[in-house]
This record gives structure tokens, C-alpha cells and sequence, in this order.
């Protein structure tokens, strides 16, 4: 930032705003710089739980949300106040999400500014910082798409820039050149680790020359800068879609939240910016230049503490949360009314990766807002061959080619379903989830129950070992993500039922993990009807009626278990899942009390598996009708090897001949 003596107020302010603007923007910056001021009263009262402090930071929100339309979407983070104030959101209505009343926007179950409000266009972030850059671009992604000709601005702070999630985003909003402002707030200290700890340029705007991208340095707390300063870009941005990279120069005169304290910060440089506040500099210039009165200020000031006192009076009456286990539940993904679509009569014998391809066309052609994401999915079509021709026929703006960044592509999904879109992403191998395993089990599985934000996403799993490809190509990763409440998970085994669930996950609103077993690609043939249908999650199919013993599984498991079932004579009845959550729970029931044995069977490595989840509730629920432990069959508890010898001994196909055995002698 330039140097400037804090006296010399005429230069620093010199623009060409009228009155009117300047006024609007010194008030804007005066509501919640009071709004502060009382949270940090009730903080020391006790009567909200935390606080996160912006003062001295306030230019660069209003600056920032003052210069966009309010149809653009902002992404803040937890020291922008000024987002929410300036985009007029009802006091009383931040107060009651503060203090986790039923009307918050979060009904008490996230904290602070950790929500969303699509009646505002804002979209708050989560505590990892990192994602919603990624989310960001798929905001903007929709919106260039649907040609609105608007932006989308998301903050991060310079901490925040560490981050990977930070490098895949700009990367991508460069590639795909997106209208997104990236505001990076560098002010000083990531929590009490400073800049020279944290990064090792001179500017983080510097690091915009790497990604071909625009950049500015800005003055984070000079006001008329910032707000003049960005409706240039920010117009600009709009007529030419492309992404911009901005660093505010500013500091943070208060604890990361106030139990932290700044004993880190040298009373020389507190003063410094003490000097340099953005809102009582700005005051002075405004009454140097007769542009307001001390009157007037008081006056603002009064009326906006009745209006805080006014709006903490209406949510301090609010009720507290009175929610039951049930409703909670209920409220963890958002609701779905599955119609069902026939299946033609035609069928047509092809593989289970014919069928899948099938699918993804079907919901292509139905769905105009669906785009398909993934790398070497456009032109390439996919490592699998599963988009081939699909550039051809629906373009590559929506079959695109993406870096290698799976956490940004996860990310950008979500953001295309904010704007009202769907997305299919196909992670090239399910092991590559790690990679985007954040965004997925932090953001897309927690949005709804947090504010009601849907993620329509189908995210593509091509998993399965069999094939010798060791370690990182061969996972069976179900496990993964069935114990985070949010994600449903879908494995299908039979070609008519990967494509009929593949087209029902897409049209459900909420994240979908789908998982395609590799094996099975080009060596299962099935007759699959001709044309658009689907088949309902959660419903599992009774594929052989037994007596003797039930076999419970999913994805290759199936197979191995009509293998073993031809070979060995027994009357032996086998359910095959296709879908892990929603589980249906009635089938398991029904088929335990029907037969009193149970093997529950998974690919899976058995420790933590979704095959000991089940048997555990058999156990709890069917136990009065078990005529033998239940037990669990799965892979050995290593990685995967990649020689075949090796990987037949991994694999559970023999344990599971053996387990049969003895349970029928039981």
C-alpha cells in the first residue's frame, strides 16, 4: 500500500463522487462498525458466544458490496459485516442467527456468519477457509453460461492463500476465464502468525502473473478507493468475463476473535493503523470538506444504535431452537418426490459402461442446465470412453475439461447448483477422491441441514479392484463417506440399473456419490431398455430367494455371490443393495427373519466398513431371529497390491466360499 500521511485527507479522498455517494458510503461503513461495538458488549455479557471483529476492515466490505448489484452473489467471510448490512438484511435477523434462535438462518445449527441466504445472494463460508473460492467460479461458471453478464465476488484473507483450494480456484477461473473478484483481506496476521511466517513475496497480488490473470493492490482502507476502484473492475468484469485478482492492504486491530487478544501485535504498528481507520479518517475528511455535520453524526448515531437496540429487543424474544431428533434428521437432505419414469419395452443387450454412458446422455439431452465436469471428459471422452461423442452433441461449455484439481471441481459443482444449475463430476478414479475430500464432506453434505442449500451434484466413483491397478487405482471407498450424514451413495451391479439410479441421481436435488465398479465396466452385459427411465435410491432387489442363509451386498460383491451360489448347492437368498444410503433397511429385515443366517458381504477392507455397519444393526434389530452369528466377509485390511497372485489373496471371493460353508453347518 502507498504510503499516505493520514492528515493529508484531501488528497487521499480525492474523486469524483458527489455527496451523496460519500455520505452513503460513510454510513454504510458506520452501521456495523456500531454493531461491532454492541457485540462486543453482549460477548463480555455472555449473551452470544463468539465474535469475530472486522473494525478497521469496514471499507473493504462496503466498498466492495456497495460497488456490485444485488443480483451478483458475494461470498464473505466471518469479518465482512458489512456484506450483510449493505445487502439490508434485517437486523434482528442477523442477531437471532448470532445467538442461534429457530429463525436464524441456520435455526441454530451453524454459528456467526456460517450461512447462506439466497434472498440476499450471499454465501457464507465454512471454517476451512478455502472452499468457497471454488464455489465462487461455479457461480460465475453459471452465470457466464446463462449469459446474465454478472459477477461474483468472493473474499478470502491472506492466511486463506496458503491453501490449495486457493490455487486450484484461481486456476480454473483463469482457464475458463470467469467473472470472479478475488479479494484477498491482508491484514497482517493469520491469527498470530504474520505475513513473513505465511508467504514469501513482497504482494500476494504478485502471484496473479502465474495465473494469467489481472491484478490490483488496493487500499483497504480508504473507502472512496475501494468502492471507486472496483466499480471500474467490476464493470469491466461484466463486459469482459474474466477473473481479477485484488489485495487489500489493511490490518486486523482486534483478537482473530476476541478470546485470541493482540499481545502478538507491536503497540507501534497497532497504532499505525489506529491512525489509519477507515471509518474516523473518513468521518474527518467528510467534516473537513462541510460534506456533514457533527450534528448529522450524532444523529446517524443514535438512529442506527435504536435501530441495533430495536432489533436485539425482537431477537432476544425469539424462541430458541425446539427441534426433535426426527425433524433433525429430516432436515439433513432436502426433500425429493421421486416419479417415477417407466422403463420402455425395448431393450438393447449392452455392458454395464454402455449402459452408464446411456444415462449420462439421457439426462443431457433432459436437462439443459446439467453440465459434466472431469478431466479428459470432453474432446478425449473420459479414460473410460463414458463421454465420447458428448462434445460433439451438447458442446464443450457443457462437457468441459478441467484441470487436475479435484477439490476445485467439487467445489465449482456446488457453486453451479447455488446458481440453480446441476453438475455431474467425474472423478477419474474414485481413489482421487481424497483429493476433494473436503468440499465434499464439509460443504456439499453440510449445506442443506446448515441453510437449506441444496447440492445437486452427482459426483461419478469409477472404483473396483480386479483389474491390477494397485494401491491408487483400485479402491472400494464407499466407507469413506457413509458415515458423514448429507451424502447419498449409490453402487450399482446390473447395466438397466446403473443407468435407471444414474438418471434418478441426477434428478435428486441432493450430492450424490455414484461408484462404478471398474471390473464390471465391459464385463457384465445386461438388457437395458431403450430411452429415458428410472429406478428409486434406496430400494434394494432380492435377486435369488433362499432358505439356508442370506447373502447381503452390492457392486462386485453381487457377482461373486451368483458365482459362488452356481457352484455350490445351496438355496441360498441374495439381496443386492444398489444403494448404500438411503439403505433399505425393510429388505435386510425381511430377508434376515426369513432365513436366521446373514453374511454381509463388501470389496471393501472389512474394519470400518459399510458391511460392519450393517451387520451391527442386524445384530440390533433382527437378533431374536438369528439362528447364527452374523458375519462379515470383506477384503483384507492392507492397501490393494497390483499383482494378480496378491490381489486375489486381498480380495474376499475365497473367505467368502469358506464363510458359506460354515454357516450353513452352523
Amino acid at each position: 500500500m502507498t504510503e499516505t500521511n493520514p492528515q493529508n485527507l484531501t488528497d487521499l479522498y480525492n474523486s469524483n463522487l458527489d455527496s451523496e455517494t460519500l455520505l452513503h458510503l460513510y454510513k454504510r461503513m458506520l452501521l456495523p462498525r456500531l454493531i461491532e461495538e454492541k457485540m462486543l458488549i453482549l460477548l463480555r455479557q455472555g449473551r452470544i458466544s463468539k465474535w469475530f471483529s472486522g473494525i478497521g476492515q469496514e471499507a473493504i466490505a462496503i466498498g466492495v458490496t456497495a460497488a456490485m448489484n444485488k443480483e451478483e452473489y458475494i461470498l464473505p467471510m466471518h469479518r465482512n459485516l458489512g456484506v450483510f448490512t449493505t445487502r439490508d438484511i434485517p437486523l434482528w435477523k442477523l442477531f437471532a442467527q448470532w445467538q442461534g434462535k429457530e429463525e436464524g438462518f441456520t435455526k441454530g445449527r451453524d454459528r456467526s456468519f456460517h450461512f447462506g441466504t439466497q434472498d440476499y445472494n450471499i454465501v457464507g463460508m465454512i471454517s476451512h477457509l478455502g472452499p468457497q473460492l471454488g464455489v465462487a467460479d461455479g457461480i460465475a461458471l453459471a452465470q457466464k453460461l446463462k449469459k446474465t453478464g454478472l459477477a461474483t465476488a468472493v473474499f478470502t484473507g491472506e492466511g486463506g492463500t496458503s491453501e490449495g483450494d486457493f490455487h486450484e480456484a484461481l486456476n480454473v477461473a483463469s482457464v475458463w476465464n470467469l467473472p470472479v473478484l478475488f479479494c484477498i483481506e491482508n491484514n497482517g496476521y493469520g491469527l498470530s502468525t504474520p505475513t513473513s511466517e505465511q508467504y514469501n513475496c513482497k504482494n500476494l497480488a504478485d502471484r496473479a502473473v502465474g495465473y494469467g490473470m489481472e491484478s490490483h493492490i488496493i487500499d483497504g482502507n480508504n473507502i472512496v478507493e475501494v468502492y471507486t476502484k472496483i466499480s471500474a473492475i467490476l464493470n469491466d468484469i461484466r463486459e469482459n468475463p474474466k477473473p481479477v485478482l485484488i489485495e487489500f492492504k489493511t490490518f486486523r486491530r482486534r483478537g482473530h476473535e476476541e478470546a485470541s487478544g493482540t499481545k502478538y501485535v507491536p503497540d507501534e504498528l497497532m497504532e499505525f493503523w489506529e491512525e489509519r481507520d477507515p471509518l474516523t479518517r473518513f468521518e474527518q475528511y467528510l467534516l473537513d470538506e462541510k460534506h456533514i455535520s457533527k450534528e448529522q453524526i450524532e444523529e446517524w448515531n443514535n438512529e442506527y444504535k435504536d435501530a441495533i437496540n430495536d432489533g436485539l429487543e425482537t431477537a432476544f424474544a425469539k424462541a430458541l431452537p425446539q427441534s426433535t431428533p426426527e425433524q433433525e434428521l429430516a432436515d439433513v437432505f432436502a426433500p425429493h418426490e421421486f416419479i417415477p419414469v417407466a422403463a420402455s419395452n425395448e431393450t438393447t443387450n449392452i455392458r454395464l459402461v454402455d449402459a452408464i454412458k446411456d444415462g449420462l446422455d439421457e439426462a443431457m439431452d433432459r436437462y439443459d442446465d446439467l453440465v459434466i465436469m472431469g478431466q479428459d471428459v470432453a474432446e478425449y471422452g473420459g479414460v473410460f470412453k463414458i463421454t465420447d461423442g458428448f462434445v460433439e452433441k451438447y458442446g464443450n461449455h457443457r462437457v468441459r475439461n478441467t484441470p487436475i484439481c479435484e477439490s476445485a471441481i467439487v467445489e465449482t459443482a456446488m457453486g453451479l447448483s447455488i446458481a440453480g444449475m446441476k453438475a455431474v463430476v467425474e472423478m477419474q478414479f474414485a481413489d482421487f477422491v481424497s483429493s476433494g475430500f473436503n468440499p465434499i464432506v464439509n460443504y456439499l453434505a453440510k449445506s442443506y441441514y446448515r441453510w437449506n442449500q441444496q447440492a445437486d451434484v452427482v459426483v461419478r466413483m469409477p472404483c473396483g479392484a480386479g483389474v491390477g491397478a494397485g494401491p491408487f487405482h483400485s479402491q472400494t471407498n464407499e466407507s469413506w463417506f457413509y458415515t458423514t450424514p448429507g451424502l447419498k451413495i449409490v453402487s450399482p451391479a446390473f447395466p438397466a440399473d446403473a443407468k435407471g439410479l444414474l438418471t434418478a441421481a441426477i434428478e435428486d436435488p441432493n450430492p450424490v456419490l455414484f461408484f462404478e465398479h471398474k471390473a464390471l465396466y465391459r464385463s457384465v452385459y445386461g438388457d437395458v431398455p431403450v430411452g429415458y427411465y428410472n429406478l428409486p435410491l434406496g430400494k434394494a432387489a432380492t435377486l435369488r430367494t433362499g432358505e439356508d442363509l442370506t447373502i447381503i451386498t452390492y457392486g462386485a460383491g453381487v457377482h461373486w455371490s451368483i458365482a459362488l451360489m452356481e457352484e455350490m448347492n445351496y438355496n441360498i437368498e441374495l439381496i443386492d443393495l444398489r444403494s448404500l444410503v438411503p439403505l433399505d433397511k425393510e429388505a435386510i429385515i425381511g430377508a434376515v427373519r426369513k432365513t436366521g443366517k446373514v453374511i454381509v458381504l463388501t470389496e471393501d477392507n472389512l474394519t470400518g466398513s459399510v458391511a460392519a455397519d450393517i451387520a451391527g444393526f442386524i445384530g440390533e434389530t433382527c437378533f431374536e431371529y438369528l439362528d447364527a452369528p452374523v458375519r462379515r466377509v470383506g477384503s483384507l485390511d492392507t492397501p490393494i497390491p497390483f499383482e494378480k497372485g496378491l490381489e486375489n489373496n486381498y480380495l474376499p471371493i475365497e473367505k467368502l466360499k469358506i464363510c458359506v460353508e460354515e454357516l450353513i453347518s452352523y
